[in-house]
């Protein structure tokens, strides 16, 4: 396994949307998403493969620089959306935002995850850019989708690391957990379209619980909307300029 970035191996940059294994259907539906190719080709060295022998890609890793203020208290509260429409209008980054990092189903609980957020933190200083944020989305918050945020995301363990591992993947790293972005990703929908992407009937008004959401879900059958609001946690890694 070899990690590289799409400016080092521009041909492969079609595999980076080759998987969505591990996602809910109903998480690849948020719109701001549709920036994601867009950024790819405009910061290559912020995008990462992990390989195989083969030149597969099993994992990957999105990033972008954008203009950040340096006050924690400015990281706003619509998280991933929020940050990418920051990154559209970015003349002079000052910090970088990971989006994504997603490794094969088949390959979790190796460790590789770990090796991808190293990689991404390398990228970032070598730009010159001292601090990497994330709004992470623990990976265990949907098993207590009725959880507060707020709540969850500063459980630790008795050796002090938090108690969800996406998170711990994160203090391990050097990763400081900043606050609750209560609103980072909004995806809207209809009955229908929510209906395909779960399964589920949304038949009666009110929050519903989704397999995959980390928060309920909001149905209104007379305006024929299904709304997700995900919350994430903002994790702030300083790591200097090279």
């Amino acid at each position: 396994m070899r990690v590289v970035t799409v400016a080092e191996r521009p041909d492969l940059m079609d595999q980076l949307w080759g998987f969505t294994e591990g996602w809910p259907e109903f998480m690849l539906h948020d719109p701001v998403a549709m920036l994601m190719r867009p950024f790819a080709q405009r910061y290559p060295q912020l995008q990462l493969l992990l390989l195989d022998d083969d030149d597969r890609c099993v994992g990957k890793g999105h990033a972008v620089p954008y203009e950040w203020d340096g006050t924690e208290e400015s990281l706003p509260d619509r998280g991933w959306d929020e940050v990418q429409l920051r990154a559209v209008r970015a003349t002079a980054p000052t910090a970088a935002s990971a989006l994504e990092i997603n490794v094969r189903p088949a390959l979790r609980g190796k460790g590789l995850s770990a090796v991808l957020l190293s990689a991404m933190r390398a990228a970032v200083r070598d730009m010159g850019l001292a601090d990497l944020f994330a709004p992470v989305r623990p990976s265990q918050k949907h098993t207590e989708p009725q959880t507060p945020m707020t709540e969850y995301a500063f459980r630790v363990r008795d050796d002090g690391l938090p108690t969800d591992a996406w998170l711990r993947v994160h203090a391990r790293a050097g990763g400081r957990i900043v606050r609750v972005c209560p609103l980072s990703m909004t995806i809207a929908g209809t009955l229908r379209e929510w209906r395909a992407w779960t399964g589920q009937p949304f038949d009666t008004d009110g929050e519903t619980i989704v397999s995959g959401a980390l928060a309920p879900v909001t149905v209104s059958l007379a305006r024929d909307l299904v709304t997700y609001v995900e919350p994430n946690v903002w994790v702030r890694h300083h790591i200097g300029p090279s």
